[in-house]
């Protein structure tokens, strides 16, 4: 039997945490000497690290002292609320990560919640204290009273308190005093969290999370609750219908630093990965063949926002993309189904080449397109939409719990934007300069709104929110007001002739580009659409007018990123999204078809 301390990290974006995981492994030596691979060896992926967050749920161990520590890392995130739940059940204990400045975050609380609620024994450790504005005290009396109004147990309130650099690479219990190492927190870990407890009996496993493997296919990684588990034994996979499948576990691997290890045996307490099941689900219980017996199955979060997805079929189509017929595109979401829990997609009614797929958030379902983007994907996605249902007769939408926290002098400005936005104020207090308000928003009403409160406040805001619940529904919720401005026709744009539209709303394109008949080209300052000619070059005649000839002074464009995009589009546009270009377009790219259907919208 090996000792075995199993713990998750929780901390809110970028508050430090995959820093200090790397500071754990170097500690535990996992990296060859004189090797520094630390380099946020949790956030591997590519939009991972360029975003700063965590998107991924992993597993990664260390060993420390003859013990063998599982750590798991969780998203910081609640548009990947779905990843957190079950990422917890596979916990004895968590440490709270929070930044000495900032104090606990919205966020935070929401994983904090879930953790103290399965009963983890909590570490804090208060990270950044050599900020030079940093408060670490204050912050970990805020972290107590948070704490305490998660309604904490009194073994879960006599927590352990560390402080330190996971930057600089040392952590000890004294915030002043810098120590040489973090080997203080470690062994804490090793004091104050529990070891998992060993049951013997029939088998049981819970799968908590998925793998995927092009060679293997699907992988279900858990944490053994009772007895063991073998390679090549025959088990029961218990559905979340009730009903019993026998299966055979064909490869059997625990977590060894960054990889995984191939074993013959796994007890109860540890972390493993089982090759060879199928047809399972997050959720479902693997069990004994003699006497089965299910665990209870983990709920996962439902979807509150869709979005159309479609084939690209603008002029441009095919231009950049090395996937663009309608099977890729559909074979690409299906496959994003075996890892992504809260993803939902069916194909549009009616009509070939189009899905909706449902997620979390818009920030979830932006970092599919942008994960499909990078692969070499082209396609057109819509307006996003909240999903509406109907409890007990009413029509409900999801309600969000809103945070913003503003310097002083903007704080009536965000209370005017967000209650315009049907939000309700239900609390708010001063701390030092800043303002931290709380509302209860619509979804619908968060779409667009982080654009612009970043805008009003000089991007000083801290703004976070999480799903709340059901509510019905709050009326109507005035979107962007501005119209757009559309292209005449297709050829590439002149300096010329947005030198002369300046003065009619502000682009999106700068001079030379490409652009087609129906794209929209900048946001006109009326709430009307207009259609521009920026395709119209200067006329040269041999006779020069008596004027001199101004030079075109072009202010530079309006440049989107994807979320910004995707917020701001109307309900008749699209998003074209390709490998190298994103661009605005209406759905109906000819005028006159465009003014024909609205008239008979009309009538």
């Amino acid at each position: 039997m090996q000792d075995i301390r199993n713990i998750a990290i929780i901390a809110h974006v970028d508050h430090g945490k995959t820093t200090l995981v790397d500071k754990m492994m170097l500690a535990g030596h996992l990296f060859r000497e004189g090797e520094d691979n630390s380099g946020q060896v949790l956030d591997s992926n590519d939009l991972e690290r360029e975003r700063g967050i965590t998107i991924l749920s992993k597993n990664v161990s260390i060993r420390y002292k003859g013990v063998k520590i599982n750590i798991i890392d969780t998203p910081g995130h609640s548009d990947f609320g779905g990843e957190v739940e079950r990422v917890l059940n596979m916990a004895d204990g968590c440490i709270l990560l929070v930044d000495a400045f900032e104090g606990p975050m919205p966020q935070t609380r929401f994983v904090l919640q879930k953790a103290l609620s399965i009963g983890l024994k909590p570490i804090v450790v208060i990270n950044k204290v050599d900020k030079p504005n940093c408060r670490p005290e204050e912050v970990n009396e805020m972290v107590f009273d948070l704490m305490c109004n998660l309604n904490a147990t009194e073994d879960q309130l006599e927590y352990p308190v560390y402080y330190g650099s996971a930057k600089n690479g040392w952590m000890s219990t004294d915030w002043q005093k810098a120590a040489e190492n973090i080997n203080a927190l470690l062994d804490g870990i090793i004091e104050y969290i529990p070891a998992p407890k060993q049951l013997e009996g029939a088998c049981q496993m819970l799968i908590t999370s998925l793998d995927y493997s092009s060679y293997t296919g699907r992988i279900a990684v858990g944490r053994v609750n009772r007895g063991s588990v073998r390679q090549g034994m025959d088990v029961m996979l218990a559905k979340r219908d009730g009903s019993f499948i026998k299966q055979r576990i064909k490869e059997l691997d625990t977590f060894e630093g960054m990889a995984r290890k191939k074993v013959d045996e796994v007890d109860s307490g540890d972390i493993c990965a089982i090759v060879g099941l199928e047809n399972f689900e997050i959720g479902e219980t693997i069990c004994d063949v003699e006497n089965p017996e299910a665990l209870p199955p983990i709920a996962i979060d439902e979807p509150t926002m869709s979005m159309l997805f479609t084939i690209n079929d603008s002029p441009f189509f095919g231009r950049d993309g090395k996937y663009v017929t309608s099977r890729h595109v559909q074979e690409r979401l299906i496959r994003e189904l075996d890892k992504n829990l809260a993803l939902r997609v069916r194909k549009a009614e009616g009509e070939d080449g189009k899905w909706i797929v449902s997620g979390r958030g818009v920030l979830h379902l932006s970092v599919l397109i942008e994960t499909m983007r990078r692969e070499g994907y082209e396609l057109q996605v819509g307006q996003p939409q909240v999903i509406i249902k109907e409890i007990d007769g009413v029509k409900s939408e999801p309600i969000e719990e809103l945070t913003i926290s503003v310097p002083e002098e903007y704080a009536s400005k965000m209370i005017d934007m967000v209650t315009r936005r049907k939000g309700d104020m239900t609390s708010m207090e001063t701390q030092g300069d800043r303002v931290n308000i709380e509302f209860d928003i619509p979804s619908r009403g968060i779409i667009g709104l982080r654009t612009n409160v970043l805008t009003a406040s000089q991007g000083e805001v801290i703004m976070a929110h999480r799903f709340k619940d059901y509510q019905p529904y709050k009326g109507d919720i005035i979107r962007r007001t501005n119209g757009s401005m559309i292209a005449m026709e297709s050829g590439t744009a002149f300096a010329y002739a947005l030198d002369k539209l300046q003065d009619r709303g502000r682009f999106f394109i700068n001079p030379q580009e490409e652009v087609y008949a129906g794209e929209v080209v900048g946001e006109h300052v009326h709430e009307n659409d207009l259609v521009v000619n920026v395709t119209k070059a200067k006329k040269l005649t041999n006779m020069r007018a008596s004027g001199a000839d101004d030079k075109a002074r072009i202010i530079p464009p309006v440049v989107f990123s994807l979320e910004e995009a995707l917020e701001y589009i109307k309900e008749d546009e699209y998003l074209e999204v390709t490998p190298k270009a994103m661009r605005m377009r209406k759905i109906i790219l000819d005028e006159t078809e465009r003014k024909r259907r609205n008239k008979s919208e009309a009538s």
